[in-house]
């Protein structure tokens, strides 16, 4: 049985330094459930993104070196792949809830969103849907929300999952073995991970509005188009292109 008084002791601190009720919440959980523990707080975390599995998982790592934690690093890591995959699973089942026609007559509707745009976006995915699955589990903002797309676009159930579980290997494997090597110092993995979600958050921001001003203008030009067009003189009623007998009685 685990001595939580001793984890609670060695490891509140280090947690509460930073991150407040997040941390003290986290490892009253482990301390409860030991590595299960720490899937159920990855699975919740893709559910819920307040919960940030930048924090969870090096602290798990952390907690793992302490005397009497009750597991090791590795189970955490297994615990923790486990509960990603089936939180990305959840998200996957909504996705395929909501289906393609729904989805796109949703987005659709979305101001300065086209449905063309919306088609070419799902086909582009659909070809490369496999490796944005496995990558995605190593972003950012995207961790999560990749599942819906996947689930939208009914890829197979068992390589969706095996991509989910192979890229949530990987990202929980840096931060939660980094948490327990660096051991008191784990917060310091957190600046790595705030560095690239500051870089993705900045990526979608550029591309977000250069989507806005795109759509902006074209809307502009279709309207002076439309207005050019308005104001142009319609040919007269008896102008040889509108009646062709006048036409053919001139050549004659």
């Amino acid at each position: 049985m685990m001595n939580v008084t001793l984890l609670m002791t060695q490891a509140a601190p280090a947690a509460s330094e930073s991150f407040g009720a997040i941390g003290d919440w986290a490892v009253s959980v482990m301390n409860w459930l030991g590595a299960i523990g720490v899937g159920l707080l990855v699975l919740l975390e893709n559910l819920f993104p307040p919960i940030p599995s930048e924090v969870i998982l090096p602290l798990a790592g952390f907690t793992s070196g302490l005397p009497g934690s009750g597991f090791t690093w590795v189970e955490a890591l297994i615990w923790a792949t486990v509960g990603s995959t089936v939180g990305a699973y959840a998200l996957y089942g909504l996705g395929a809830a909501l289906g393609h026609d729904r989805t796109v007559r949703l987005l659709a509707a979305l101001p300065l969103v086209d449905r063309k745009d919306i088609e070419k976006t799902i086909a582009w995915f659909n070809k490369n849907g496999y490796w944005t699955v496995f990558f995605g589990r190593m972003l950012p903002i995207f961790r999560s929300l990749i599942s819906i797309p996947a689930g939208v676009e009914k890829m197979q159930w068992w390589k969706f999952g095996l991509l989910t579980f192979a890229g949530s290997a990987i990202w929980n494997t840096i931060f939660v073995y980094g948490g327990y090597m660096l051991g008191s110092n784990w917060e310091a993995i957190i600046n790595v991970a705030d560095w690239l979600k500051y870089l993705v958050i900045g990526v979608v921001a550029i591309v977000g509005i250069w989507y806005i001003v795109h759509k902006l203008r074209q809307s502009a030009k279709k309207r002076k188009g439309g207005v050019n067009a308005d104001l142009q003189d319609p040919l007269p009623q008896d102008h040889p292109d509108l009646n062709p007998q006048l036409r053919d009685g001139d050549n004659a």
